[in-house]
């Protein structure tokens, strides 16, 4: 009779616990343990993302110092390296940026009263014993010499503000390097070899790649499918995307090679050369990857793995970083809301820039033939598509052009490309006011234009 009883009762109890705990969790003002573990989890995940975005090098120094021995280069031969090494005025003319928090007073001070020799590779070698060079990371020897070089996501993805001088600056994660060269900066490398052998070229060649990029541009497919020029003889590089503004967007890169973090894995393992795991079988088609095909890239394995405990917290961080707001006065108010009309209406960009990711919601992909442009770049892509880019801080990256080439030097010229692709049959007024709107996002029109 006790055993039924108890038997009756514990539900009861359990019940009645449950109901109090849920109460007690539940009443306002009141955050349950669940809520404030995951709280706690985002934060901590998120400086994890932070450190990793701006300072892990994934093991990278294997490549770039001891294959490709870029430090040799950056040092000169005053400190045991090769050639006249690099200083900080070529560097900075070379797109590289310097963290004006990672700088002490005393330096700051130095720099901006112009008693610092920014001619002498010397200096280099200081700013990166202090950690400030954006996106590289540099390790000394006892003499102030190099002994090896790492790249960082930063190195491509951050740029700065210029609150010192022009490339001396707060960090501004997520932006678009226009600035970057990186084909120069690579070129650099003492010893090309490992790039010549795995493209199956001479090292002649593989400098007339890399010094084809430019500013801003990078080719990550090349060690893919080794297409350097397109048909018209112009770069196959592109230009180099922001990393913000990507909560809710599926597809990542300009033609949608997978999601931001397969992007950050393939980035990792096979464009930084870090220590790693990925996976992707596509890159076993030997017809369109050529040379991934014949290096196994689809099939990376490290047992010292570098890359893949990382990649959670560092997609975090990506999608807690949002697009800029424009700052005041670099469009006009007034035609920008005429032009928000026009974008959800006639002009039809809504139809694939949705307001709030400004993509497509789902699989953000189009055919080249859908946006009336050539294939080249799509079909060096598994899917042979483009991807719907989002909108927001689009005013950030006019540096350079826009499209995933450069194509369109100003925002009205790809207002006119979708005008002719779609026979819109916009006026110049309307065309006008669509391109301040485009100028403006993600600017909060909404309240204004009600």
């Amino acid at each position: 009779m006790k055993r039924k009883l108890l038997l009756v009762a514990l539900p009861l109890v359990s019940f009645t616990l449950f109901s109090f705990v849920f109460k007690v969790q539940a009443a306002p003002g009141l955050r349950s343990y669940f809520d404030e573990l995951v709280s706690q989890h985002d934060s901590s995940v998120i400086e994890q993302g932070r450190e990793t975005f701006r300072y892990a090098t994934f093991g990278d120094e294997a490549w770039w110092g001891g294959q490709l021995q870029l430090h040799k280069a950056i040092e000169g031969s005053h400190f045991g390296g090769v050639g006249p090494g690099l200083s900080p005025a070529e560097a900075l003319a070379a797109g590289l940026k310097v963290d004006l928090d990672a700088l002490p007073k005393s330096l700051q001070d130095a720099i901006e009263d112009g008693k610092v020799n920014l001619k002498d590779p010397a200096v280099t070698l200081q700013l990166l014993k202090l950690n400030s060079v954006v996106g590289v990371t540099g390790h000394l020897n006892a003499d102030g010499s190099l002994s090896s070089v790492g790249l960082q996501c930063a190195f491509c993805h951050s740029t700065v503000d210029n609150s010192l001088v022009p490339g001396i600056g707060h960090r501004l994660d997520g932006w678009a390097n226009r600035d970057l060269n990186v084909g120069a900066v690579v070129g650099l490398s003492p010893n090309l070899d490992p790039i010549a052998d795995v493209l199956g070229v001479d090292v002649k060649t593989v400098k007339k790649v890399l010094a084809s990029w430019g500013p801003g541009k990078f080719d990550a497919e090349l060690l893919m499918d080794g297409k350097a020029f397109r048909p018209d003889g112009k770069s196959a590089a592109t230009l180099i995307p922001p990393a913000f503004g990507l909560a809710g967007v599926n597809l990542h890169t300009w033609t949608g090679w997978g999601s931001v973090p397969y992007w950050n894995a393939f980035v990792a393992n096979l464009e930084m050369h870090g220590q790693g795991n990925f996976y992707d079988p596509r890159l076993d088609n030997a017809k369109q990857f050529p040379v991934a095909a014949k290096n196994h890239f689809g099939h990376v394995h490290s047992d010292n793995d570098m890359i893949s405990s990382k990649l959670a917290g560092l997609h975090l961080y990506q999608l807690s970083i949002p697009a800029p707001v424009p700052p005041p006065g670099s469009y006009d108010k007034e035609a920008a809301k005429r032009g928000r009309v026009l974008f959800t209406g006639k002009a039809q960009c809504s139809s694939c820039h949705q307001p709030g990711t400004f993509t497509d919601s789902g699989w953000n992909l189009h055919t080249p033939k859908e946006v009336c442009v050539d294939g080249f770049q799509a079909n060096r892509a598994p899917d042979h598509r483009y991807r719907t880019a989002p909108l927001a801080g689009l005013w950030t990256h006019a540096k350079g052009g826009f499209y995933h080439d450069g194509r369109f030097a100003m925002i009205s010229d790809v207002v006119n490309h979708y005008d002719s692709c779609f026979s819109l049959g916009l006026g110049d007024g309307e065309k006008a006011d669509l391109a301040q709107y485009l100028k403006s996002i993600p600017a909060n029109l909404d309240a204004a234009a009600q």
